[in-house]
């Protein structure tokens, strides 16, 4: 492994960032991390504009956190992990915002300490890391919510707003300068409301890799099949072919699932006054099954509960799960019925991927990183749209390859 001495800009593999939780990030370290997450399209300094915007909003997201628990206080029960996820995600867009300008964050560091009195941050000019830039000793019980928090906070979000005056007034297309001055200005605040806020910045940066990697990895592993270890029976089919049938009876529309020449399951209409084809939302199921190598719903229809294992059986293929997997097919389906099905959707937003990993904590599913996610539901809304066009068709998954496709209808 890479040490971690004065000057290191290169970041260690994917996996060691995971696993080596004893080693501090660095800065330029983390600085170089957000060229491989970017997905911005414009490069270099042409991309800033959304960069800053980027800034400004998980700033705004900060002061957010910090409002709701003031208002609702120990009710807002998300406070702590609210706060570090938008403080890692405001480093991220920070520390890209001055890469894109050629600035190593260790050089802000550097030129940090000029105008910092309450604490003793001569160590800042040797920092490259930043568990460096906080003391070593120190014991971070934050989030805190205090009126000194509140000061800091929106002193920062006043720094932010300076920098944002002068991207959009021109003042550093003149005078690049003025960039470099404001950006230490920031980072200032930052490290201000952070030591005020009793909240580590190693540990921000750190729950910010594994968010973005979760998002956009850089090798993508799938991990194991959930039931790769129990019995032949007591596994999801490593393919098969679900046929979907419409019928109309007395001007009532259902679909009919096939598996084998066996009807699955019950005739399923949209359970609503006014139409929208749900009747074919099982698919889903079917997504979920290809992509996450996860359904408790299709294990329950073919019978393939994992009872070997009594704990498994009724805690990850019983009642509560399927509710669970159920009501997140309706959830997202009713989402994209709002956005056209996402039908040109490459991406989803992360805050509904973000919602699903919520409902299934605490279950083997939340293994499955966002972009599994993000994958399993636009692939079971592509299958959908087929399925809606054809009126019926043959989905074929195969777990092993982690795929879906359509066939239509003879």
């Amino acid at each position: 492994m890479m040490s971690l001495s004065e000057g290191t800009v290169l970041l260690r593999p994917q996996g060691a960032l995971f696993e080596e939780v004893d080693v501090p990030i660095g800065l330029d370290e983390y600085q170089q991390f957000t060229t491989r997450t970017d997905r911005n399209d414009r490069p270099g300094t042409d991309g800033l504009g959304f960069v800053l915007l980027g800034l400004f909003g998980e700033v705004g997201g900060l002061l957010s956190a910090l409002k709701k628990k003031q208002r609702d206080k120990d009710a807002f029960t998300a406070y702590h992990d609210a706060v570090i996820e938008e403080l890692g995600d405001a480093l991220w867009y920070f520390a890209n915002a001055a890469l894109r300008a050629g600035i190593p964050l260790s050089t802000i560091a550097q030129r940090a300490p000029a105008t910092l009195e309450k604490w003793d941050y001569h160590g800042l000019a040797r920092a490259v890391t930043f568990a460096n830039l906080q003391q070593s000793t120190r014991v971070f019980k934050g989030p805190i919510a205090s009126d000194v928090v509140e000061r800091r906070l929106l002193a920062l979000a006043g720094k932010v707003g300076r920098l944002l005056e002068d991207w959009s007034s021109d003042r550093i297309a003149a005078n690049r300068d003025v960039f470099s001055a404001d950006l230490v200005e920031i980072f200032r605040a930052l490290l201000i409301a952070a030591d005020d806020a009793e909240v580590s910045l190693d540990e921000a940066v750190r729950l910010n890799v594994v968010k973005t990697l979760g998002r956009w990895p850089d090798r993508p592993d799938w991990g194991p099949l959930f039931d790769a270890n129990f019995p032949p029976e007591e596994q999801l089919p490593r393919r098969m072919t679900m046929i979907f049938k419409e019928r109309t009876v007395a001007g009532r529309s259902y679909v009919i699932q096939q598996f084998n020449g066996v009807n699955i399951g019950s005739r399923l209409t949209d359970n609503r006054a006014e139409p929208d084809d749900y009747r074919f939302h099982d698919v889903f199921h079917l997504a979920f099954a290809a992509i996450l190598g996860w359904s408790p719903t299709l294990r329950a229809l073919l019978k393939l509960k994992r009872k070997s294992q009594p704990e498994i059986d009724e805690n990850e293929d019983g009642a509560r799960a399927v509710i669970i997997e159920e009501g997140i097919s309706t959830w997202i389906f009713n989402h994209g019925v709002r956005n056209a099905d996402f039908r040109n959707a490459v991406s989803l937003d992360y805050g509904l991927l973000k919602a699903v990993h919520e409902l299934v904590r605490g279950y083997e599913v939340e293994k499955r990183p966002l972009w599994q996610w993000e994958q399993a539901i636009l692939e079971g809304f592509r299958m959908f749209r087929e399925l809606r066009h054809h009126r019926g068709g043959a989905v074929t998954v195969d777990l092993e390859r982690r795929t879906i496709s359509f066939e239509s209808p003879e």
